[in-house]
């Protein structure tokens, strides 16, 4: 079900652009701190009138208990474009999530597999989740259970019952089983988003994120533009990793940190890494260029 609701006036006449950062990597440090610098350049833009945003793939709940709760910016856009939120008021204004028959055909799929998995409650209550392990070795899917216990139970027939939608199901391979896993199910459930992220927490093994066909980062970032009335043309985006590909290709100027892949610095402008302020790097170029 689509739930998408006006974010609301704009102020005087529309905003001058929209500027979209991701989180983890991109705009917070390695050790999770912000810098100033990077601070202050969220709040030159907005000074200039151009409205801003947080693009994640965190849940609303992982997020506002993250440095990210503090930042000046005006929306959230979460779980990789699930859900947005307004920063101050934390107002849900948009929410996408697997139907019940998306989630009968992925979860059926999945049970056949040999991944494990997690299925996650509806936006916005999706850090709570069911999973399914089985295989023994496979320590990242275990942090994570382990870092979100309380939000978590085993699947089981009960459990499945209490799904209708679902925000996502994540699949935890480990680095070297991602290519062929991520063709292998990308060919088997063509009907659905399918994305690449790098795990935030051993920042080795790949996460595989089954969402709406309408969910993406650049979808909802489009959508959101469009909301607030600023052109394709003044929008300005930057991330580190494979889930911002699609946000990094719908903005009109488009960066890197250094710190991302070597392949995807290949098709994007980068900058400085997130320990060394890349954000407000880009921001000066981005600015300079209008």
């Amino acid at each position: 079900m689509r739930n998408s609701n006006q974010p609301g006036p704009a102020g005087s006449g529309h905003p001058k652009g929209l500027f979209i950062t991701d989180l983890d990597g991109t705009l917070l440090r390695s050790d999770g701190s912000l810098a100033q610098e990077d601070l202050d350049a969220l709040e030159t833009l907005k000074r200039r009138g151009i409205k801003t945003a947080v693009a994640t793939g965190r849940s609303f709940y992982s997020f506002i208990n993250s440095p990210g709760l503090g930042l000046p910016v005006d929306y959230v856009i979460f779980t990789t474009g699930a859900g947005v939120v307004t920063q101050h008021e934390h107002k849900l204004v948009y929410q996408l999530n697997l139907t019940s028959d998306m989630v009968a055909r992925t979860l059926n799929y999945l049970e056949e597999s040999m991944l494990d998995f997690m299925m996650h409650h509806p936006v916005p209550e999706n850090h709570r989740y069911s999973y399914r392990r089985i295989n023994s070795g496979n320590p990242d899917f275990e942090r994570r259970i382990e870092r979100y216990r309380e939000f978590g139970k085993p699947l089981n027939s009960s459990s499945i019952n209490g799904f209708e939608e679902a925000a996502q199901f994540l699949a935890v391979v480990p680095h070297y089983e991602a290519h062929d896993a991520l063709r292998q199910v990308r060919n088997d459930l063509p009907g659905l988003t399918i994305i690449r992220a790098t795990s935030p927490l051993d920042h080795e093994s790949t996460w595989i994120e089954f969402f709406h066909p309408d969910v993406s980062k650049g979808k909802t970032a489009a959508w959101l533009a469009a909301e607030l009335g600023v052109a394709p043309a003044y929008t300005m985006a930057i991330g580190n990793d494979y889930n911002d590909l699609d946000l990094l290709g719908w903005a009109a100027r488009s960066y890197v940190v250094e710190n991302a892949p070597k392949d995807i610095k290949e098709g994007f402008r980068a900058v400085a890494s997130n320990d060394d302020c890349g954000v407000a790097e880009a921001v000066s170029h981005w600015l300079n260029e209008k």
